[in-house]
Formats: C-alpha cells, structure tokens, sequence
C-alpha cells in the first residue's frame, strides 16, 4: 500500500476512508494496475466481475454502456483535438471493428466508442495505444484530456501557440501514479485564442497566454466547473513565464490533492470548493509559497467577441494554407466516416481537430484543393453549408448509452435545432448555442449554454413518470461568460421545443427592428438581458404576451476608443426593467464588457474624470450622477472628455 501525505489539519486518512468509499477502492487496490487483469476479468465473465473493479476501469476511460449488458463505452484522449489522418483512419477502424461503426465526438475535444464487449478491450487498447493516441486517464480521479483552442499553433490572432505546453502537460500527467489519484477529476485549458473558445471560465485551472513586457507567459484563472454546483472560474492575478507553467500547475494540484478536506465527500470534492473556502488571494499566496516566489500581478485579459466554434473557411497563418470548420450535428460520426476524411486529408497533407462543440475542423487545407476537399466531405456526409446552429450547440450521450441520464438529449437536440433552421433559417446561424445535458452532471454545459435544457421528469396525469427538461437562460461563454439561471421547471418532452421556438421567434423580432448594424451584434443572451424573468417565462410559455413591450429600450451609446474595449461594438441596449438607473444601465454594460470597468469607473465605482456621461442632452453631474433615474426611450452617452478649452 502506497504512502500518502497527511497535512496538518483536523482530518485523517482514516475519517478519508470511513466516508469515501472510491477513496477505499482506490487504496485496496490502484487502479493504473487494472488492465492487466482483463484477461482474467474476461475468464471470469462479465456478471462476475466486481463492481469496484468497474470503476477501477474508468482510469483507462472505460464504463458501462446502458444498460448493463456487457458492452462498454471507451473513451480516447485527444491533447489539443489534433489528430493526424492515420490516427483518424485508425479510430474508425476500431469503431468499424468493435463498436458498431458508432463514435461520438466530446466536449473534451476527444472521440468516444460504444458497444465494445468486455472479450475486445485488449484488442481495442493495444490497436488505440498503435495509433499513438490513450485512454489513460479519460475518466476518473486524473488530469482529463487537456483543451486549447482547436486552431491552435494555426490561428493568425493567437497570441502564441500553445501546443507545446499542452503537449508537455500530457506527457507529465498521463499515467502518472501521483497525478492519477487526485480527489476527483480535474481539467484543464490552454487558451491563447482571443476569443476564449476552450471555456477557460468553466475549467478547474486555465491558463491564458499573454505577452506581459515583451515576455510570453500566462495568467490563470482557477475553480470553475459546472455539475449542480456551477462556478465561474477566478482570476489569480499573476503572470507566469511561459517556463514557470506546468511547476505552477503542478503546485496547484498539489495543494488540492494534499488537503485531505478535499477528500471526504465526492460531491465537494472538486478543486472549485478549495478556491471557495480560501478565496483566489490566498491560493495565489499558497502558491508563491510553495514555489518560494512571487509573481508579477497582472489580471487576466477578457475575451473578443467573436465565432467560438471556428466554422467555416479561414485563411491560416500559415501562408496558402486554410483551416475548414465543419458543424456535426451531436457529434454523430461513424467508424467509415473517420476513414473516408482521413483519405481525404491524406490526399492533400491535412489533419484533423476535434472541437469542444463536438464538431471537426479540416487543418492545412491548400488553397487550391478547397474545392474539392468541400465536395469531398459533401458526399461523406458533412456540409459546411449546414446552418451553423447546429455546430454552436452541445448534447450529452444521453440515456441512450448513460446510467445517469433520465432524458433524451441528442435526439432532443437534433429535434430542435432542425425546427430552428427550418422555421427561421440562416436567422439563427450566429448569436444562439443550445446546450442539452440529461441528468445535473453538466457533462454539455448546460449552465453555460445560451439555452440549457436539463433532463428531469414529472409525473403525468396517468402516474406515468415522463421526459422533462429545466431551462436556463442567460448563459454563456467567451465574452458572454456567464453561468445560466433556471428560469422554466419541469417542462415536458413534447413541450419543449415549442418553448424554444417562442422564445428565438421573439429574439429574432427584437433583432429585426434593430438597425442593420445593431442587428448583427444582438445576441440571444442580449435579448435575455434586456427582460426580466417573468417577461421570459410569459414569452416562453406563451402568456401574457400581449403585456410585454418587446420595443420599450433603454439605449447606451458608446464612442471614441472606449470601442476598444467593446470590439466596436457602438451600442448597447436594456429594458428599462433592469436599468432603472445610469448606474444599474453601467453595471449591465460592464457584465459583458469587463474590460471596459476601469475606463468608465474608478475604485468606488463613481465615473472616472477622463469621461462625460449624458443623459439625452444633460451632463450627469448636473442631474443626480449615477443614480438618475432613466426611462423608455432615453439616450445615455459616455463620452472620452476633451482636454483644452
């Protein structure tokens, strides 16, 4: 029995493994050991086999496919999304092989099989690990597959490519015996895409590259993660050189994994309860301590509003090279699609990557092929004409194959997003995710979905027990980060699509009244900003709508270079429900333009002396300042004061 480390507080390893039995499992029995003891969990048979041995299983991303009966689900680690053609080719053919020509793309930007039987696990391990890819550490108490954004090391407004870093954590972690028995599972981000694409809010650790004085290097961002307990991750406020990451991140885990806190119940066990009980100041400080340095403050940069699932064609920094961003709707592609892309890859010296939307993306594509390879892909059953909903939007793998799943999620989301596209068309291409989980594990983000939809069930009028879904709204990602707020309960199966429709058609009603240019920056979560909850509801459910004023508008008019902070966007606009005033107006302007806050306002939140702010044609300061009263049809300008004169 290995050693483990005893911090200095109020809790022992023995409380540890009175309450936590995977602590226990893992203690009796390691379970990096486990593969080699397939051949005899083979003999033994299927029924035999212990359950704790199943979990142990997890370590090599291997569970139970639902129900019960003997074939599993595997899961590959994909560092990054990249694959080559030959590991694409080789994927497909296991999947052809063993698992009933069926894969499912991840949100971890990695690829998952199904239907593998107990009798084929070798073979499928040693025919994955020939590819050069593992399933080491896909699942349990490890460091996950480690994201960045797809166009990583490609992408022309990368700060810096990230690969290396990525690459190198990999290797570290994977399969090491320290960092795979963690208190429960953790994951990680690169981010150098100005966009934030990888969702560093709503990772354990991200690290977020920057050049500070000439130097790269990253800040990081700590403690998010979603399941039923959601968090935002926090900024630490320190810049790190780019030869300082992965000690820094090691020092981290560290600390989580050696506080024996951390360990006594599974549901609070993740590293976002550590930076709730400590707060990001003093995790910084643990960690310069721990190092026996100081970091350089600096805060995290924000996000550029921008397309966070790369579709479409875009020239590569590469000169003469261009990347291809195919939508898949849930996912959904089979052992002899993986095949064919991969021959088309190889014709012309692409790779692959896998997306955290579940979608590809063809790299190193020559200008001169485009054309074919697009006709290509066609006929393989992939277009990137396809309305991009569908490749803005998520779902799990539902209770098709998962133990924990009470709903349909990708058959459900395949259902809506096919009546979007039919009802309002190329509308809805941009400014709109649909994120559909089947149980509170989050597996697909629904809390940071513009439109999360949760599996649940109710009980119908005959006792039966039926498909329902919670809805959130108001979340969101990149420069819209935000965790969702459940707005409808309970809502059955059959209902829900027409919920949906109600509330885009709305949107979409808003946005067709705006001005051209406005129009194409109001998103779905602006509609959602702009009204209060009972207004959403009375939309979604269809009541009341005659009593909502869908025109009524607060507008804030920006200029000058505070539209450097706000990507150029000019405008911004509020119901006057939720900007009763110039400072509650501000403070909703500031939720999605967090950069913009100290060019406005200063440490006590009062306008700073380098701005105007007007009320239609009246300075501010000669009205009641920040708490003037506004109404429907108002004008708020911030102005950058003029020196002179």
């Amino acid at each position: 029995m290995a050693t483990r480390i005893q911090l200095g507080n109020d809790v022992s390893w023995e409380l540890v493994y009175k309450r936590n039995n995977v602590e226990r499992l893992k203690r009796d029995k390691f379970p990096l050991g486990i593969v080699d003891e397939l051949p005899q969990m083979i003999e033994t048979g299927y029924e035999d086999i212990p359950e704790e041995d199943m979990v142990r299983l997890y370590w090599y991303g291997i569970a139970h496919d639902k129900p019960k009966v003997g074939t599993f689900m595997v899961r590959l680690k994909v560092p990054c999304g990249i694959v080559t053609p030959a590991q694409m080719r080789g994927v497909g053919l296991i999947s052809e092989r063993y698992g009933d020509n069926y894969g499912e793309l991840t949100t971890r930007m990695g690829i998952q099989l199904h239907h593998v039987r107990l009798e084929h696990l070798p073979d499928v391990l040693q025919a994955i690990q020939d590819t050069g890819l593992t399933t080491t550490g896909a699942e349990g108490d490890t460091v996950r597959n480690i994201t960045g954004c797809p166009l990583s090391g490609i992408q022309p407004e990368e700060v810096f490519d990230v690969r290396p870093y990525i690459d190198q954590a990999h290797q570290f972690f994977t399969g090491n015996r320290t960092y795979s028995d963690l208190p429960r599972k953790f994951k990680l981000t690169f981010s150098a895409c100005p966009h934030q694409c990888s969702g560093p809010h709503f990772h354990d650790v991200a690290f977020l590259a920057v050049i500070h004085e000439g130097q790269p290097g990253f800040t990081v961002r700590v403690g998010g993660g979603l399941s039923s307990t959601p968090r935002l991750s926090r900024d630490l406020r320190m810049f790190v050189p780019e030869d300082q990451a992965i000690a820094v991140l090691q020092t981290l885990l560290d600390i989580w994994r050696e506080d024996l806190t951390y360990r006594l119940s599974r549901p609070k066990s993740r590293l976002k309860f550590l930076v709730d009980d400590y707060g990001p100041d003093a995790v910084r400080a643990m960690v310069e301590e721990r190092m026996g340095r100081r970091f350089q403050e600096l805060a995290a940069p924000e996000p550029v509003p921008g397309d966070l699932a790369h579709l479409g064609v875009h020239a590569q920094k590469q000169e003469g090279l261009f990347s291809m961003g195919y939508a898949v709707p849930q996912g959904w592609v089979s052992g002899t699609q993986l095949q064919q892309l991969a021959d088309v890859l190889d014709e012309v010296g692409g790779h692959a990557r896998f997306t955290r939307q579940q979608n590809f993306i063809l790299a190193d594509i020559p200008e001169a092929r485009l054309g074919w390879v697009e006709a290509q892909v066609e006929e393989i059953g992939f277009s990137l004409k396809r309305n991009r909903v569908f490749g803005h939007s998520v779902a799990c793998t539902d209770h098709r194959y998962c133990n924990y799943s009470v709903a349909e999620t990708k058959n459900k989301a395949q259902e809506i997003l096919e009546e979007l596209d039919r009802r309002f068309g190329d509308e809805v291409e941009e400014g709109l995710s649909l994120y559909v989980d089947g149980c509170p594990h989050a597996c697909a983000h629904h809390w940071v979905g513009n439109i999360g939809l949760q599996g649940t069930s109710i009980q119908a009028e005959n006792g039966e027990r039926i498909e329902a879904y919670d809805i959130s709204l108001r979340g969101g990602l990149g420069n819209e980060a935000a965790i969702g707020k459940p707005l409808l309960r309970r809502i059955p199966s059959e209902q829900a699509t027409e919920v949906v429709m109600r509330l885009v058609e709305a949107w979409l009603t808003e946005r067709r009244a705006q001005s051209n240019g406005a129009a194409a920056r109001y998103t779905f979560r602006d509609f959602c900003d702009n009204h209060s909850d009972e207004e959403l509801k009375a939309i979604a459910l269809g009541t009341e709508v005659e009593e909502v004023d869908l025109s009524d508008r607060v507008i804030l008019q920006l200029s000058g270079p505070l539209l450097h902070f706000t990507g150029g966007i000019e405008q911004y606009e509020a119901r006057p429900i939720q900007a009763r005033t110039v400072r509650s107006l501000i403070q909703g302007l500031l939720r999605r333009y967090k950069a913009l806050e100290p060019q406005i306002l200063d440490e006590k939140g009062e306008p700073v002396e380098h701005v105007l702010i007007f009320v239609n044609e009246e300075d501010i300061r000669g009205l009641q300042g920040l708490d003037t009263r506004l109404q429907a049809g108002d004008h708020v300008f911030i102005l950058p004061a003029l020196s002179g004169g």
